[in-house]
């Protein structure tokens, strides 16, 4: 006979859980990837490495994440937001495209910068048998058919790798390190940022390689007396050998840094075994902090492995999450779209999935990055703007300086707000008060300053003197709006609208008046009956587009409120519009996207399934996202291949979304799994609030939920209507499938059915 109880307990230490990837999950192959961007991954954050094939020999492509030619865009600081303004209303927007634009495609840098390849010459070993990366710790390995095997990974918390073969045919096998072609006759120039300029435009002296009989040590010079090393070093005892690489970056207005060459001298003494047991705990901890299980074992797979990558670019302590992180392409190019920071989308959607995963201490690195360069952001500001407070380029280097591009989107007014939302996630998911005191709160504030002065009237409103939407119109002067886009209104209404939830948290309330004060200056969001959110007043969405910009209230932001009816008509409207478009113009992350979107309005048979045709057509073997199709045309017409991350973490957050969801201490499980989920779980995924919720169904009946509070406070918690019982409403939950609970810190209340 089944059984129903209630636990409630108070809770103290850190709840233990077994999760980590199943070995389903794995990159498994029978043959090494023929090119870089199929190379398996590993990586830390601050130093990474592909595992690939070049000329039937074993390569890996080594990087780090600061290496950087920081030369400014020409050009770029001699106008003004005015100037814009002024040339655009004149009809002269090609002097502004001249400006702001065409020097990101004219100039290769600044950009970032490739490290090495680390080369072995194993084609005499005969074909390979296998090739294996094991999610569960970080280990890549190779085995070939006479019986070597290759193993290798990334330490996770230094900025060491490390390989190792066994059963080698040869007592005399070295390493070599393979340098980056900097000069070379031709000139593989492109006028194409997607596609890469060749390393010889960037005019550096090729570096020079020094080696010893265990050891090689590439030194390369770069721009303004920048230079990099990387280092390996090896020991072989009878067919074992054993090595380490390091790389370092060299910048002559930092503090000198630890070099490459010391690196690998002390790991090395370390050894392998040591190095490997550190490592696999750092993993063993990462895994432990959530775990999701689904019926759906594409979509499954292709989560598991974007936690994956996650894990292996995301740190407090590194550069953020750039379009390629430590993964630069490896092919005598510069990387796709000189693998620089966009903040017009690529940033913000890679942290997306790390606050419900329960990583708050990875998702960190982008705010500690946002706030450390905050001077560089005042100061742009002040220069371009005119204004006081805060703004971010939506292009920038590693220091946050400003790069061009399409400057609708690149010297962008609101794009500071939406790095900004990252403080407020890492506020509410944490509900640490310090951080809110002394730097969520005056981030957004400084934000908030900006948007304020510079407004204009217009209408009787509060507006920008001209408003954009990425990536509406592209580069074209209609890409700018005189009427504020509802990408832009959305951006400007939430930040006054959290400076004013921050204000009231920290007891500041003449400060919360002026922000109520303020948000009241400004229209509402431009809807229309029929289509839902518009572009900007009279301009719908009339075509396919990749994306989102105007959806932005539904998705990140959470203005518009599934469980409102006046919100789900306008949900529903703008859902349906982006359907009646069609996805001819999408690109991987579009799909990504999509599913978090039909989670917000609660389909969940249409979330899973853009999810599925992101994981089956617009990833590589290796699961990298390709913003392309891979399937010959089918969903997009978009059939290119450039490899971006943020397409990846997106799909990954879609995932969550439709298993849980939360808003202001209200928290929604299992609010859009598809009716065929009807045997799915959870563990340890956090909330708004700091809440951390586990729940289960089988049969279509939930048999566990556990809710524990990290910060303590009032949550309202929503069970599909359809897994309501009598015995869960014993246990609290009313006709609706809700139930309100007041908890203190650490305590837990955990419900589950038990024979």
């Amino acid at each position: 006979m089944r059984t129903l109880f209630i636990l409630l307990i108070i809770f103290s230490g850190c709840l233990v859980t077994h999760s980590q990837p199943s070995p389903l999950h794995d990159l498994r192959f029978a043959r090494l990837a023929q090119t870089w961007d199929e190379g398996l991954p590993l990586g830390n954050g601050q130093v990474g490495a592909l595992v690939w094939q070049q000329q039937n020999n074993l390569r890996m492509s080594l990087d780090r994440s600061d290496l950087w030619d920081l030369r400014p865009t020409p050009g770029l600081s001699d106008r003004n937001w005015q100037w814009v303004i002024a040339q655009w209303k004149q009809g002269n927007y090609k002097a502004v495209q001249q400006w702001g634009d065409e020097p990101y495609e004219a100039f290769p840098a600044p950009t970032k910068l490739p490290g090495a390849g680390l080369h072995f010459e194993t084609a005499s070993f005969g074909a390979v048998e296998s090739v294996h990366l094991r999610l569960e710790e970080g280990l890549a390995s190779v085995k070939w058919q006479n019986g070597t095997r290759f193993s290798t990974f990334v330490h996770a918390e230094k900025a060491i790798g490390w390989f190792r073969f066994e059963g080698l045919p040869t007592n005399h096998f070295m390493p070599m390190l393979s340098p980056p072609t900097y000069q070379r006759d031709t000139n593989r120039s492109s006028s194409n940022s997607v596609e890469g300029s060749g390393l010889e435009t960037l005019k550096y002296p090729q570096g020079g390689v020094t080696r010893t009989s265990q050891s090689q040590l590439y030194v390369q010079k770069g721009w303004g007396g920048f230079s990099y090393h990387v280092s390996v070093r090896w020991q072989q005892t009878g067919r074992v050998l054993v090595g380490v690489w390091s790389i370092s970056a060299h910048y002559p207005d930092q503090a000198a840094t630890t070099s490459a060459e010391n690196r690998t001298q002390t790991a090395l003494r370390q050894g392998w075994h040591r190095a490997l047991a550190t490592h696999r705990l750092w993993w063993k901890d990462f895994w432990s902090r959530s775990r999701i299980r689904l019926p759906d074992e594409t979509i499954e797979r292709q989560y598991y492995r974007d936690l994956y990558k996650f894990g292996s670019v995301a740190r407090a302590d590194t550069p953020p999450i750039s379009l390629q992180s430590v993964w630069t392409a490896d092919n005598g190019k510069l990387p796709p779209w000189k693998g620089d920071f966009h903040h017009d989308l690529n940033t913000q959607l890679s942290y997306w999935p790390g606050y419900t995963a329960n990583r708050t201490d990875l998702t960190a690195g982008f705010t500690h990055w946002l706030w450390n360069h905050r001077g560089t952001f005042q100061k742009w500001t002040k220069a371009y703007f005119g204004t006081d407070g805060l703004n971010v380029p939506g292009v920038t280097t590693l220091r946050g300086e400003p790069m061009g591009g399409w400057i609708q989107y690149s010297l962008s007014p609101t794009m500071g707000a939406w790095t900004a939302h990252h403080f407020y996630l890492q506020w509410r998911y944490t509900m640490d008060k310090t951080f809110l005191k002394t730097q969520a709160y005056p981030f957004v504030k400084a934000v908030a300053k900006h948007l304020s002065q510079i407004a204009v009237q217009k209408n009787g409103n509060r507006q920008l003197p001209l408003s954009s939407s990425p990536e509406i119109h592209d580069n074209a002067p209609e890409a700018w709006f005189e009427e504020t886009t509802n990408f832009d209104l959305a951006l400007i209404r939430w930040t006054f609208s959290a400076a004013i939830q921050m204000a009231e948290a920290l007891n500041l309330s003449e400060e919360k008046a002026q922000w109520v004060a303020e948000i009241k200056q400004w229209p509402d969001l431009h809807t229309s009956e029929t289509d839902g959110l518009m572009v900007a007043p009279g301009h719908r969405l009339a075509g396919s587009h990749r994306h989102f910009s105007h959806l932005m209230a539904i998705h990140p932001l959470g203005m518009y409120q599934w469980r409102s009816e006046k919100d789900r008509m306008v949900i529903a409207s703008s859902l349906h519009n982006l359907e009646k478009n069609g996805t001819d113009w999408w690109t991987g992350y579009s799909f990504a996207w999509q599913a978090s979107l039909y989670a917000r309005a609660r389909k969940g048979d249409q979330a899973a399934k853009a999810l599925r045709i992101f994981a089956t057509c617009f990833v590589l073997p290796n699961s990298f996202h390709a913003n392309g199709t891979q399937c010959k045309g089918q969903h997009s017409k978009f059939e290119y291949r450039p490899f971006t991350l943020e397409g990846n973490f997106a799909s990954a957050a879609g995932v969550q979304e439709m298993l849980l969801q939360s808003h202001l201490n209200t928290i929604e499980v299992f609010p859009a799994i598809p009716a065929s989920w009807e045997t799915v779980s959870f563990q340890q995924l956090r909330t708004d609030g700091a809440f951390l919720v586990s729940a289960a169904l089988q049969d279509g009946k939930l048999t566990h939920l556990r809710i524990q509070a990290l910060a303590g406070g009032t949550v309202r918690v929503y069970l599909p209507t359809s897994v309501l019982t009598d015995a869960l409403r014993h246990a609290g939950f009313g006709e609706n499938a809700f139930m309100e609970k007041d908890f203190k810190l650490g305590e837990v209340y955990e419900w589950k059915v038990s024979e």
